[in-house]
């Protein structure tokens, strides 16, 4: 019976509203799932019964659900009721007191302390917190004791359906290439739903296109979009939209819904081949066009894009396919026919060619829709124009022997007019490639003249250019390289490759080779050089030398006897004559130095002078020139040692006998007593150039001559010192040859109001016999004797 109560009461549970439940004492044992329920009770008192009572009669134990459970979003008048805690120990006197706690305890939850009911007083939402856990107490009511341990649960948050499904990465892009099979996979898609996918089928969402068929088709379950027709061409229509639509509740009615939007793009394939736009092409270029110019374009239109619509451009037939080219332009997807060779209307006036242009890249699945070709005619009419004159080579080569004659003729040039009008041609040298006017050429007839003189050893090729003109428009001209090479004749006689001297011991041996010498010529045969030595006719006798010619084209010259001596005969010169092999042959005549010579045992060359015998033994030349040149460095060390003496003992004063000097007197007065009060007036002193801070060069004589200066005119006795010092002041920094050139002018002015005056004698006169020294005996006693000595003087000149 109570285990078949509990089974009831389980299959009564219902999420709605969690109610507390007391259950009989004698359901405890109940057989439950302990992990759903909380147990809480108080300990009874035990009576006095038998050990069976005792045992039957234990404390009894309240059973509570460990769950409960409250619907999210729910919204009413009043907070919805989750469920009742009640422990076996609450008599209903309310004594006992019932706290909660835990996650939203007091802010979310609320508890009736004295029934236990709770209430959820907000509004839930699961997605946001799916479940709570919670610890409820009972306490005595007025101690606050705990009357026993506290007790865990949690509340969970039961999902309704009020989340729509979201395409997060929404819009959606996708690609496929046209003429694609049916059921081609596009793409994917996905929508998730914020619900609780374990409880019911709030989560559970099937998909379904909205807008898109026929086009296109998608998995209910999985969202993988296909194509649900075969073929389709990107050239009809490029871009699809295709509404996705997402729907919970496993489709059903009243399940929400969610859309997204997904673009489809065909790309290209190569399914379309080049077309002309036009059958037949016309063209028209002038006959001196410059070549590779573009004379015209065509082009094949293709539907496709991309590299699928590139094509190249042939030449596949027709009478002009020689003188024609065509490239292909990748930008603009024409060909360009551009101009091979020369055209010559006169020759030929129209041309005809056949063009083919082919796609480049070729799908071989479309390869059975034909060829992906096409061809197109092109016709082009030669125009006619003024062309210049053309040479009958492009390229002239002359020869003229070195020798020719001058006026003679070289070479000629031939040149014509290629017009049907054929005007007269006029031949010119261009004077810039032959700035030395070698050369001349008939205007008429166009044939090359030598004017002046040529040499092959200076200048064996002439490069020059000839100008052919029309004479009926001059503006028509055309040039041509001539090339003269000058041949060569046998005009120089050969001679000693270079300035030889040969050296002969005295010890040497009869037959010896002094010296091996060669020979050269400016000429240049085409068999090469072959050279004849030989000696004067008068010297081919010689006792002391002979010759010998080598296989190589040179010559040996050997001694015949020894015993050589130098101071008999130092130095022997040797006359041979040298031939060349030219047609006439030409020679000359060079002469060899041979200078006797000491040498060792070894035959090393020591000394070829005659003075050596009288030289010191073991001195050799080397150490003799060492000598000398330290004698010559000691001899320039020495004059360079005087020359500097001298010149540092030079005054830099110049000494000229001519020139008058004023004597500087420099006076130890003791000055003019307390009136004296400007005896130092430094001010009347200074260089008033000096103070501008520009001094005169005085240490060298200048070279301007200055004006002689006027001779001052007496001056009394009372004149004022100072003004006259000024004066001269100015009139000596202002005069460049007035010495001293490198002094310092000292004047001695005792000041104003001193009875003796100045004794300087700058206020003298020209001559003695003007000065009055009668004014000297009224100076004092100290001043009597020089009074008596003036006055004898003058009496003295005046007998």
């Amino acid at each position: 019976m109570p285990e078949r109560l509990a089974e009831m009461l389980v299959d009564l549970w219902t999420p709605l509203t969690i109610l507390w439940i007391t259950l009989p004492p004698c359901i405890y044992m109940a057989p439950m799932n302990q992990s759903q329920v909380l147990m809480s009770g108080s300990p009874l008192e035990l009576s006095s019964l038998g050990e069976e009572q005792r045992i039957l009669n234990r404390s009894k134990r309240g059973w509570v659900w460990n769950q409960m459970f409250v619907l999210e979003e729910f919204s009413g008048p009043e907070p919805i009721l989750v469920g009742r805690l009640h422990t076996d120990l609450d008599p209903g006197s309310k004594k006992i007191k019932y706290i909660l706690s835990g996650d939203g305890a007091g802010t979310i939850f609320q508890i009736n302390d004295v029934t236990g009911d709770i209430h959820a007083i907000k509004r839930l939402d699961r997605e946001e917190k799916a479940e709570y856990t919670l610890t409820a107490q009972a306490v005595d009511w007025e101690t606050s004791k705990p009357l026993e341990p506290p007790s865990e649960f949690i509340i969970k948050v039961q999902d309704i359906n009020d989340n729509a499904p979201e395409f997060l990465n929404g819009p959606y892009h996708a690609t496929v290439p046209e003429m694609s099979i049916l059921g081609t996979s596009v793409t994917n898609v996905t929508a998730t739903d914020a619900d609780d996918p374990v409880y019911g089928n709030s989560a559970k969402l099937v998909y379904s296109i909205l807008e898109g068929q026929p086009y296109f088709s998608i998995e209910p379950e999985t969202a993988i979009i296909k194509t649900a027709l075969p073929n389709m061409d990107r050239e009809a229509k490029e871009e699809y939209l295709v509404v996705i639509q997402a729907k919970d509740m496993g489709g059903h009615s009243g399940g929400l819904s969610g859309t997204t939007t997904l673009t489809v793009t065909l790309t290209d394939v190569n399914d379309n081949p080049p077309k002309f736009a036009q059958s037949l092409y016309h063209f028209s270029v002038p006959e001196d066009v410059v070549l590779g110019t573009a004379i015209g374009r065509v082009k094949a239109n293709d539907q496709d894009i991309g590299e699928n619509a590139q094509s190249s451009y042939d030449i596949i037939d027709g009478d002009g396919t020689t003188l024609f080219e065509i490239t292909s332009d990748a930008q603009a997807q024409d060909g360009i026919i551009r101009l091979r060779k020369p055209l010559d209307f006169e020759t030929k006036k129209s041309y005809t060619l056949k063009v083919e242009a082919a796609n480049v890249h070729i799908d071989p699945r479309f390869s059975g829709r034909g060829p992906f070709k096409d061809t197109a005619t092109v016709k082009i009419v030669v125009e006619d124009a003024d062309e210049p004159p053309v040479f009958s080579s492009p390229t002239y080569l002359l020869e003229v022997h070195e020798n020719a004659a001058l006026n003679s003729v070289i070479g000629q040039v031939t040149a014509r007019d290629p017009d049907i009008t054929s005007s007269p041609i006029r031949f010119s040298i261009d004077r810039h490639t032959d700035l030395e006017r070698q050369f001349n050429i008939n205007a008429d007839d166009g044939k090359i003249t030598l004017a002046t003189p040529l040499d092959r050893e200076l200048s064996v090729w002439h490069n020059i250019t000839i100008i052919a003109t029309e004479i009926r428009n001059h503006s028509q001209i055309s040039r041509v390289p001539v090339a003269i090479k000058v041949l060569d004749v046998n005009d120089n006689a050969p001679e000693f490759a270079s300035e030889y001297e040969a050296f002969l011991c005295e010890n040497g041996k009869p037959g010896q080779v002094i010296q091996t010498v060669s020979a050269m010529d400016k000429d240049d045969p085409k068999n090469g050089h072959y050279f004849l030595y030989s000696l004067l006719p008068e010297m081919v006798n010689n006792p002391n030398f002979t010759i010998r010619k080598n296989e190589d084209n040179s010559l040996s010259i050997l001694a015949k006897h020894n015993g050589f001596n130098r101071q008999k005969q130092e130095v022997y010169l040797l006359p041979i004559i040298i031939s060349d092999s030219g047609n006439p042959p030409l020679s000359s005549t060079s002469t060899l130095t041979i200078r006797v010579c000491g040498c060792s045992n070894d035959g090393v060359v020591q000394s070829c002078n005659v003075e050596a015998y009288v030289l010191p033994i073991g001195l050799s030349m080397g150490a003799l020139i060492a000598i000398l040149a330290c004698i010559i460095l000691l001899l320039v060390i020495v004059v360079l040692f005087v020359t500097l003496r001298r010149h540092k003992n030079e005054p830099l004063i110049i000494k000229d006998d001519e020139d008058v000097r004023e004597n500087i007197i420099r006076y130890d007065d003791e000055g003019g007593g307390e009136e004296d009060t400007e005896a130092f007036d430094i001010a009347t002193l200074q260089n008033p150039d000096g103070i501008n801070g520009f001094l005169p060069r005085k240490d060298i004589k200048p070279d301007l001559q200055f004006m002689p200066r006027q001779g001052l005119a007496p001056v009394p006795n009372g004149v004022d010192v100072d003004e006259f010092i000024n004066v001269r002041l100015h009139e000596a920094d202002n005069d460049p040859t007035a010495p001293p050139y490198d002094s310092i002018q000292i004047y001695g002015y005792e000041g104003r109001g001193s009875v003796a005056g100045s004794l300087s004698s700058l206020e003298s006169t020209t001559s003695d016999s003007d000065q009055n020294f009668d004014y000297l005996s009224d100076w004092g006693p100290r001043f009597k004797r020089l009074g008596e000595l003036y006055s004898v003087g003058e009496s003295d000149k005046e007998t």
